[in-house]
């Protein structure tokens, strides 16, 4: 069978069509991918104490709320070494990123508090964890060489966290909930890791949670694991429900659901108030009002009688008799009764004198 001379030509024609339209295909697949990985870009790449810098990002969360901080001794290799201890924490800022995950947020310089190299380090608080450093120079600031890289340990939660404890009747008052998050550990680094400290967040509703450190005093030898304790406690009078999270250097290791019910002692006491007040200024009220009231005439004058106290009287004499007189008395009582003009008796005495004897 004879070929067409030119049916060989068209082949290869139509491949590069289908390669070019994957290519183009592929073009806005690979660069929606990279639009998605969070980026920071700096107005200044370096700036002295007092100054302020622009710090812009995009390909971040949607609507996630990020912290921004100038740390030293860090570099976006190795991060923040020890943390947001080396951190100007109190001159940070909080910007929360649009629907397409972008932002712009005026950050002021400041010293953090270890010698530079240093870096504004962005970080989600809450939500899928996302970090990003950027080099940038503090001017003025010492300089130090970072320390060398050596082996450290990786903690991990091995079993699930729950809470433990119970409320107390001054909870049912408006005091604040309290409870221990227990939790196990293990570690998978290849060195021990002694006096960690965790941090606790506490998140209610749509909130952010607020992160508090927690050390533990003991040592995590390689391979072993730990069972620990930490205290968690919530402000007075908080109810309803919260979210107990637990984050070990930029990594959340493990999140607790806590349901915490009303305290209903306190309003039971404002319900008393309500009730007990009102009633005792409407008493005082017509206390007030009976006093000073004008009486009638005849009714005050009844009340001094009754308020008077009575002068001293003599006591009253018998009362006569009249059925036991003389005239209407029987014969038998007017014998023995005395007359009336009868002399009085005289002694024997008295009789011879008046005799003459």
């Amino acid at each position: 069978m004879r070929q067409h001379p030119g049916s060989a030509s068209c082949v290869p024609a139509t491949l590069l069509l289908l390669l070019a339209v994957l290519l183009s295909l592929a073009v806005p697949t690979a660069q929606a991918a990279e639009d998605d990985t969070p980026s920071v870009t700096l107005s200044k790449k370096e700036a002295g104490k007092g100054g302020e810098i622009t710090v812009k990002g995009g390909g971040w969360r949607s609507e996630a709320l990020l912290m921004l901080l100038i740390c030293g001794r860090s570099t976006p290799e190795r991060g923040v070494i020890g943390g947001t201890n080396s951190c100007a924490n109190a001159d940070g800022r909080a910007v929360t990123t649009d629907r397409k995950g972008a932002f712009s947020k005026k950050l002021p310089v400041a010293e953090p508090p270890e010698p530079c190299p240093c870096v504004v380090h962005v970080a989600t608080v809450t939500g899928e964890q996302a970090v990003v450093d950027v080099v940038f120079a503090v001017a003025g600031h010492p300089t130090a060489p970072l320390p060398p890289p050596a082996d450290e340990g990786r903690l991990a939660v091995l079993a699930t966290t729950r809470l433990e404890g119970e409320s107390s009747l001054l909870t049912w008052f408006g005091a604040p909930p309290a409870r221990q998050l227990v939790f196990t550990v293990g570690n998978l680094g290849s060195a021990p890791v002694e006096d960690p400290v965790f941090e606790i967040g506490t998140a209610h509703g749509v909130y952010a949670p607020q992160w508090e450190e927690r050390q533990w005093r003991g040592t995590v030898a390689p391979g072993s694991k730990a069972r620990i304790k930490l205290p968690v406690e919530l402000s007075a009078g908080a109810h309803g429900d919260y979210q107990v999270s637990l984050r070990y250097g930029t990594k959340v290791l493990a999140e607790q659901p806590w349901g915490v019910s009303r305290p209903w002692g306190v309003t039971l006491f404002w319900v008393l108030l309500c009730l007990v007040v009102p009633a005792a200024v409407f008493r005082i009220g017509m206390a007030v009002v009976d006093k000073v009231r004008p009486r009638p005439a005849g009714l005050v004058a009844r009340h001094a009688q009754r308020t008077r106290r009575p002068a001293a009287q003599a006591p009253p004499a018998p009362a006569a008799l009249p059925w036991f007189t003389q005239d209407s008395a029987p014969p038998d009582i007017r014998r023995s009764a005395p007359p009336e003009n009868r002399p009085p008796p005289t002694t024997k005495g008295q009789a011879w004198t008046r005799n003459g004897g």
